[in-house]
């Protein structure tokens, strides 16, 4: 049981910490109570004294483009004086608009090389500037204008300053002109009303002496105050701004004001306060109850979701991305690349997509491969699109990973069957020639028997004493030779034809293409009754193909042509093989005068298993289709202007041999 003393004790020594806090609230509410007013008073007065400064720059700036455009009229002025100098009349008439322009002018002078007055305008000050010779000087020396010191003030005249400008013609000295400004008319005439209302203006020289003012709204008050200096070369003379206004002041009640209004901010605070808590505990509450239903929802599904920000760092992923990659989530949050399921032999790929996201380009979709942690290869199919806030503004990248293992296995597998039905193909070909094959055969082997047995008589008549003609063992010989290659030829070009391989892309050229099956082109052909012309340009472009498919095609292709021909005159069964080529790809076509092909044959003419022939297996121009589109060409027919139909596929010419 615990002790009833220690409780009471316990308590007492927490009874002053329980009055602290609120006497330490109240402290702070006093302090920023009074530290609000001199803060705002501290505010305003910065604000006063910037916007002064600002003010006082403006109007520096503005006097000393007035200045500017008059040295650019005085030196366009003095150009023309040297170059063609004016008629009196003319030259009284310009004078007249740079006063007119310039009101601030009070006198221009025009002096010759010797000093003597050439022109004047304007009324004379009461006494030579001081320095003037100085300031001549120094402006021949570095043939450029400049101004004297302001002078005139303590003469009870407004204060002027006057500018010499050195005229030359062709690198001699020439003259010059003087033009005598009234610092007063300046100001009066330069600086805006508003301005001069509220501060009190004065031009010093360079003893802070000042040789012109204007104070539209009173002295100043001293307390907001700025210099700038004008930057006249050859003068000092600084422009000096004091603002006629005050410190800011506080009244009385702005205190007992400020309490009220706090304190009721300070209530409307809390009860604001108090309806925000409650609506973020109900809104935290349904972001809870969304965020379960889209995780369970996200970990439902068979496709990997990555996010990442505009770095490449990954922001999220789900539970089938962990999956694909065999990889915790904590393993890839917050990682940037290179990540630990990027394949070694696709780094390269990896690294330049990489580059692509941090430049802000993607490529929307793509196929890659990903390593699992135990090794295993992934073939996936990424499907990336940017992310954005509730603003619209990009903040990343969203990204869906399919695992396409299956779809790989199926192609790879419905590859190997295309192949089966190839080989299958050449082989049913083979089987509809091989009679002809046998009969072709028997010309070269009967000639060949015919030839060495006549070399062997005359071998003969040579043993029994009788001369004979070298030349005429050598034609024997040399006939029997070309029917044994021609024979050769023939079991070559059909053992190339059938035997199965796996596709191989090489440059080959359409010529050989053809050459390679011409044989067995002609066996058909001759069986049929068909005359076979090719028509190959010599400078035809190579493509990039296996060249058993490319055969196959083009035996299919011409076969059919053959046997379309199978009911036409024998005078008109001519089968003709062509080819052409532009910038981009190179064509061949099959063309026949046969019966042609009807609509409703051609709509389904490339379908699987679709012949119109009694024993065809309707696999011939589906097997050519697919080998054509195996090479990124296309298989085309069209009706032949002169009957019968033509076969053209199409090849794109390799980048590197265009």
């Amino acid at each position: 049981m615990k002790n009833p003393f220690s409780l009471r004790r316990r308590a007492s020594l927490a009874r002053p910490w329980r009055w602290l806090v609120p006497v330490l609230l109240v402290l702070l509410f006093l302090a920023v109570l009074f530290w609000l007013p001199w803060q705002a008073r501290q505010m305003e007065s910065n604000e006063r004294q910037e916007q002064l400064i600002a003010d006082t720059l403006w109007v520096e700036q503005t006097l000393r483009f007035e200045l500017a455009r008059s040295e650019e009229a005085l030196a366009t002025l003095g150009a023309d004086l040297v170059a063609n100098p004016p008629a009196p009349a003319v030259l009284q008439a310009r004078l007249q608009q740079l006063f007119k322009n310039g009101p601030e002018l009070r006198r221009v002078l025009w002096q010759g090389p010797r000093g003597e007055v050439l022109a004047h305008q304007g009324i004379d000050p009461a006494g030579p500037a001081p320095g003037l010779d100085e300031t001549e000087e120094m402006a021949r020396l570095m043939r450029a204008g400049r101004y004297t010191e302001p002078y005139g003030a303590s003469l009870h005249l407004p204060g002027l300053v006057d500018y010499y400008l050195p005229l030359y013609r062709n690198g001699t000295y020439a003259g010059s002109l003087v033009a005598t400004y009234s610092l007063k008319t300046l100001l009066n005439e330069t600086v805006p009303w508003w301005f001069a209302q509220d501060n009190a203006l004065s031009l010093l020289d360079r003893n802070d002496q000042p040789v012109a003012a204007r104070a539209d709204g009173g002295p100043g008050r001293g307390v907001y105050t700025h210099r700038r200096a004008l930057d006249l070369p050859g003068a000092s003379i600084v422009l000096a701004t004091d603002s006629v206004k005050g410190a800011p002041r506080l009244l009385p009640n702005l205190l007992v004001g400020s309490v009220i209004v706090l304190a009721l901010g300070l209530l409307l605070s809390l009860l604001t306060l108090w309806r925000h808590i409650s609506r973020t505990l109900a809104a935290e509450s349904a972001l809870r109850q969304q965020m379960a239903f889209r995780t369970a929802m996200e970990n439902s599904l068979m496709t990997g979701l990555r996010a990442r920000d505009l770095e490449g760092r990954v922001t999220y992923v789900n539970k089938a991305f962990c999956e694909i990659v065999g990889l915790p989530p904590e393993e890839l949050v917050g990682k940037k690349p290179p990540m630990p399921y990027w394949a070694p032999e696709a780094r390269g790929e990896y690294e330049e997509r990489f580059a692509g996201v941090l430049a802000g380009t993607i490529t929307p979709q793509f196929e890659t491969v990903f390593q699992r942690s135990d090794g295993v290869r992934v073939p996936v199919l990424v499907f990336e699109a940017p992310l954005r806030d509730s603003r619209g503004a990009q903040t990343g990248w969203m990204s869906s990973i399919l695992d396409i293992t299956d779809r790989k296995q199926a192609e790879e597998l419905n590859r190997q069957q295309q192949e089966k039905l190839e080989a299958s193909a050449r082989l049913a070909t083979m089987g509809e020639i091989s009679s002809m094959l046998a009969h072709e055969l028997n010309q070269p082997l009967a000639a060949i028997s015919s030839y060495t047995a006549g070399a062997l008589n005359v071998l003969e008549r040579a043993d029994k004493g009788v001369a004979i003609e070298p030349t005429l063992l050598r034609r024997a010989l040399e006939q029997a030779r070309q029917q044994a290659q021609r024979a050769g030829q023939i079991i070559k070009s059909v053992h190339e034809f059938v035997k199965k391989s796996e596709p191989q892309r090489e440059t080959v050229s359409i010529h050989s293409v053809v050459e390679g099956v011409r044989a067995l082109i002609e066996l058909q052909a001759r069986k049929s009754y068909v005359a076979l012309q090719i028509d190959l340009p010599a400078a035809l472009p190579p493509v990039l193909a296996d060249r058993v498919m490319l055969e196959q095609v083009l035996l299919n292709l011409t076969r059919n042509g053959i046997e379309a021909m199978a009911e036409v005159s024998p005078a008109q069964r001519i089968l003709r093989i062509a080819a052409s080529a532009d910038a981009t790809q190179v064509s061949v076509s099959v063309i026949d005068r046969g019966h042609g092909i009807a609509p409703d044959v051609a709509e389904r003419l490339f379908s699987p298993f679709f012949s119109t022939k009694a024993e065809g297996m309707g696999m011939g121009l589906s097997i050519c289709r697919t080998a054509v589109e195996f090479h990124g060409g296309t298989l085309t027919h069209a009706p032949n202007p002169g009957g019968g139909t033509i076969f053209t596929f199409s090849l794109p010419r390799p980048a590197e041999l265009q």
